[in-house]
């Protein structure tokens, strides 16, 4: 999880973390107070233009689906710029005040201004049906130590991996792309309905999304059981706006609060793995 633990997400969430090379600074007044450069007549929305299942250019993705809630109690229209989210999104998307919103950014990086969090999701481990690991809920499970596992490096569940000893037959997927032409996530998905790899394990909102998709349907298990003094899984995330405009914040804060479920039902809907702040999964979507 746009990882946008976005993504998102991470993460759509943690590429967005990732991905910026350079923090532009927010405009100062002539009195030192920093502007609010938000156009209130639209909503301006930074986006990838091909980053399925976060947002893509066809307007597909459930972060535009989370976009046009969040337009319709603002009573205005959605703008996208497209870049993507590679190097120098944030810096020629939301820094460049070619919009004003990015819709799917991990809590906790200080490149943006965060909101609360709209939601909140966990990698998540896949597999065939049938193929010997039915009930495998973590990474220590005994079932995964002779197992051919892809991972993408670089993330959380690989350090888990390399713990448990799991990294001699595992296969690395990239990360950083453009996915404009290539898609690391289908790849693997494709290679476990295959046969070539085992399992694999993805960023939730990615591997409810296309574990449905191009084939017979895969398990989706949320990482929820791996030890809480291990390298955390789960990870809240936000809406991402420049620094300063703390009043834009607090008005994405209200929708945020207003709107959570309609929020809730969208993301099911894709087939993210939502869990509350107890890493309880939520099946429903909240009043």
């Amino acid at each position: 999880m746009h990882i946008s633990v976005s993504t998102a997400g991470l993460f759509g969430a943690l590429l967005a973390l990732l991905a910026a090379t350079a923090a532009a600074p927010a405009a100062i007044a002539a009195d030192g107070h920093r502007i609010d450069l938000v156009n209130r007549k639209t909503l301006r929305v930074c986006a990838d233009p091909a980053n399925m299942p976060f947002s893509n250019d066809k307007g597909e993705g459930f972060e535009q689906r989370i976009a046009e809630i969040v337009a319709d109690e603002l009573k205005v229209p959605v703008e996208y710029t497209y870049f993507p989210q590679a190097v120098g999104f944030v810096r020629r998307t939301l820094f460049a005040k070619a919009c004003d919103v990015i819709m799917g950014f991990a809590q906790g990086d200080e490149l943006v201004l965060n909101t609360n969090a709209y939601y909140k999701s966990v990698y998540a481990l896949l597999y065939k049906p049938g193929t010997g690991l039915d009930g495998v809920e973590s990474l220590s499970d005994p079932r995964l130590k002779d197992k051919r596992i892809g991972i993408q490096g670089g993330l959380p569940p690989a350090d888990i991996m390399a713990k448990e000893g799991l990294m001699g037959k595992a296969r690395p997927y990239r990360m950083m792309v453009d996915r404009r032409y290539d898609s690391p996530a289908e790849e693997m998905i494709s290679d476990i309905r295959k046969g070539e790899i085992d399992a694999g394990v993805l960023w939730g909102p990615i591997a409810g999304f296309f574990a449905s998709k191009g084939g017979d349907a895969l398990t989706v298990v949320p990482l929820l059981k791996e030890s809480k003094e291990s390298t955390r899984m789960s990870y809240r995330i936000t809406f991402g706006v420049r620094q300063g405009e703390d009043d834009w914040k607090r008005q994405l804060n209200q929708i945020i609060r207003k709107r959570q479920g309609d929020f809730d039902a969208v993301l099911l809907k894709y087939g993210v793995p939502l869990v509350d702040e107890q890493d309880q999964l939520i099946t429903a979507a909240r009043k």
